[in-house]
């Protein structure tokens, strides 16, 4: 295996049970993460996946991928069910059945184990992500002080989430140069999941606050430059390495507890936020979905929290 280049992840290396395999499984085994799957967060997540079913087989007794059974991956299933929710045993069960179709296709292995093996029942009709109230995302924005470069990117960032209905991970891809004007109107270019390019027009509350972080934080000349960044230490200036998702998240809990705002929101909080707003104002549904760039509504109704209000409507009818 000396000649294979190195790996695409740290979370790629080998379980036992591959790594005891020849050389031509290894192969195939290596070349279904770093070929097949190109976003690095399911990258990180098949892996975990795959890893945790074989080093669970490993320790009941599997010695090689041939003696995995359909009744390994049902007793596995059911053990997973135990310590995690059902969408995450699907997700990883997937993620098995996926692994080994690849190799049976690299006559590997002759079978796929998984193919026959049901996950948990699931079926989501409403989103768990926290949003706020219209008024909290306004008062979470005009708390922010914006005098710093680290305010100016804050509410760019919170902003860009909630007016675009952006993914944070789009939102912290984002160049300098996909902040653009066209027909007099400024426009976001957002690099989603599966290499889809979505273009918008700006809200003019958005387009306030990308204007004034980028030319307080003199970033227009940078163009192929990250457009949110994190500070350097020890000045309070932006630097030039792209702001983490770990780092946002902490930001947005930090912003919410300067704002007073004790719903345990996250970055995605925008997202769903922007969505249920513009319903509530008249959005269509189909609008809202493609303003999201989700493939089909029942994604969007996902986001819409409209009924949350009827149902604490019809709860405070208990006149006790």
């Amino acid at each position: 295996m000396n000649q294979l280049t190195p790996l695409p992840s740290p979370a790629l290396a080998l379980p036992a049970m591959i790594a005891a395999a020849d050389e031509r499984a290894q192969l195939r085994f290596l070349e279904f993460f770093a070929v097949t799957i190109r976003n690095p967060h399911t990258r990180r997540a098949y892996a975990r996946a795959a890893g945790g079913f074989l080093a669970w087989c490993e320790a009941r007794g599997v010695a090689s991928l041939a003696q995995v059974r359909p009744l390994h991956v049902a007793a596995w299933i059911e053990a997973l069910g135990r310590e995690v929710a059902a969408p995450s045993v699907k997700q990883q069960l997937a993620s098995v059945k996926h692994l080994f179709d690849w190799l049976v296709t690299g006559q590997v292995v002759p079978v796929n184990p998984a193919a026959s093996v049901r996950g948990p029942a699931h079926s989501v009709r409403r989103g768990k992500t926290p949003v706020l109230a219209p008024d909290e995302a306004r008062r979470l924005l005009d708390t922010i002080d914006v005098t710093t470069d680290a305010g100016l990117r804050d509410r760019a960032l919170i902003g860009l989430m909630v007016y675009s209905f952006a993914r944070i991970g789009a939102a912290l891809a984002m160049r300098v140069e996909d902040v653009f004007m066209q027909n007099r109107r400024l426009w976001v270019r957002l690099h989603e999941k599966g290499g889809k390019r979505h273009e918008m027009p700006c809200h003019h509350n958005l387009e306030d606050y990308l204007t004034a972080y980028i030319d307080g934080c003199e970033l227009r000349d940078d163009r192929k430059g990250p457009l949110f960044r994190t500070i350097a230490r020890g000045t309070k200036r932006l630097s030039d390495t792209p702001l983490p998702q770990a780092n946002a998240f902490a930001m947005v809990r930090r912003r919410a507890a300067a704002a007073g705002i004790g719903t345990a929101i996250g970055n995605h909080s925008f997202r769903a936020t922007g969505i249920t707003t513009y319903l509530k104002n008249g959005g269509t549904l189909e609008t809202a979905a493609t303003m999201a760039n989700h493939s089909s509504t029942r994604t969007t109704q996902l986001y819409d929290r409209r009924p949350d209000d009827v149902t604490l409507d019809e709860v405070e009818r208990v006149l006790i």
